[in-house]
């Protein structure tokens, strides 16, 4: 294959666009690639994380018709006064007191990026101690049910014991 624009040299780079559902293709030799990114046939350069969540805060869910869903106005947060509308510019809260203030609206959100509400992911050794306490607590229980439903009761008593000793030591 050739590149499209000189149909000199073969073409190695290979860009797909998608656009509104529109799939553009552009196949180009490294040359002619580099002049087009200097006009600006190359990535969006504003494009950010919180300009991509900013997008998504204005996202609102399907309903079914005739109905409509009023938030109440002006959504603020108390501790940093940080108002929802700022936030959904942003793209980022401004402190901690900002999830709780604004969980009503994040929440489906968060479901949908994620699939979760809650933070289910990898955690810190050095700062997730009673959270990685939890985790580990909830993977012994999950070994506990199997084990239980293998008659493998006295690896299920062991695993009983491990999981207390771990409860106490949450705070």
């Amino acid at each position: 294959m050739y590149c499209e624009e000189c149909k000199k040299r073969p073409a190695t780079v290979h860009v797909t666009k998608i656009v509104n559902n529109k799939k553009t293709e552009r196949h180009l030799c490294e040359y002619c690639a580099r002049e087009q990114e200097q006009i600006g046939f190359g990535f969006e350069p504003s494009f950010s994380i919180q300009k991509l969540l900013a997008s998504l805060l204005n996202y609102e869910p399907p309903t079914p018709e005739g109905i409509s869903i009023a938030y109440p106005e002006p959504t603020k947060c108390e501790n940093c006064g940080l108002t929802y509308s700022q936030f959904g510019q942003l793209g980022k809260v401004g402190c901690s007191e900002c999830y709780q203030r604004f969980s009503e609206k994040l929440s489906p959100l968060l479901r949908r990026i994620h699939g979760s509400a809650r933070h289910t992911g990898k955690i810190p050794k050095r700062t997730g101690g009673a959270i990685r306490l939890q985790k580990e607590i909830e993977h012994l229980r999950q070994q506990l049910q199997n084990a239980i439903q293998r008659e493998e009761f006295e690896q299920a008593a062991q695993l009983r014991d491990q999981i207390r000793e771990l409860e106490k030591k949450l705070p």
